[in-house]
């Protein structure tokens, strides 16, 4: 009986033995597929710009008037803006929107109130060559303050277009020239990053409207440019 027993234990002892001498050294399985390895990049920034003539224009007419009463005030301002926003309307004026309405009391040097200043902005877009007469007819309605014009490139979403295109070939160009120093081949775009900056819009003093001839109004030119950063496998 107790050579049984003896023949039992040690059975188990060795297959304890071989099942721990079986788990060592054995890696554990893979829990996903390995990671790609990154390939090599040059990285690179391009710039292009197109330059474009405005045909746009933003003219901001105001009214300031001035009354005893606050009442007064505005009901002058209301009467002469009305005047002013046929006239621009009538000039070919579009998009018209009010930037301003404002009311303030006028005090003397002790303080006390002598009237109220009423003032009534209005902006319009035209294009250029209908500009001048649009400050003019604002003028002539009872505007008396102008700002502007601040000239824009109607078309500029297809000209900033045409700047990425230009960046890209600028980027390529400059990665092409690292190659030919370096030695090596500039092979598909790996990524791009786009950056740009939208140009200022382009504001000319408006002269006061004065006799028949139409104030004058020359677009000059605007520059549209575009900003890329591009990373292209190498090999």
């Amino acid at each position: 009986m107790r050579r049984i027993l003896f023949l039992s234990l040690s059975a188990a002892a060795v297959l304890f033995a071989v099942a721990a001498v079986a788990g060592v050294g054995r890696p554990d399985p893979a829990s996903g597929a390995a990671a790609q390895a990154q390939p090599s990049v040059v990285t690179t920034t391009g710039h292009g710009d197109v330059t474009a003539v405005p045909d746009e224009a933003v003219v901001s007419a105001g009214v300031n008037t001035h009354a005893a009463t606050a009442a007064a005030a505005l009901a002058q301002n209301a009467q002469t803006m009305q005047q002013v926003i046929a006239a621009l309307k009538s000039a070919r004026g579009s998009d018209l929107q009010t930037q301003e309405v404002s009311l303030d009391p006028q005090t003397d040097d002790q303080g006390a109130v002598t009237g109220y200043a009423a003032q009534d902005t209005v902006s319009a877009k035209a294009r250029i060559a209908d500009a001048g007469a649009l400050i003019d007819a604002a003028v002539g309605a009872g505007a008396n303050t102008v700002d502007g014009p601040s000239l824009d490139v109607s078309d500029s979403d297809a000209l900033y277009r045409s700047a990425l295109q230009k960046a890209m070939a600028d980027a390529r160009a400059k990665a092409q020239a690292l190659a030919r120093a370096g030695g090596f081949t500039v092979g598909p775009v790996y990524s791009v990053t786009e950056g740009s900056q939208a140009p200022p819009p382009v504001v000319y003093p408006a002269a006061t409207a004065s006799g028949a001839a139409s104030t004058p109004v020359e677009p000059g030119t605007q520059d549209v440019t575009a900003d890329v950063t591009v990373s292209f496998q190498i090999r």
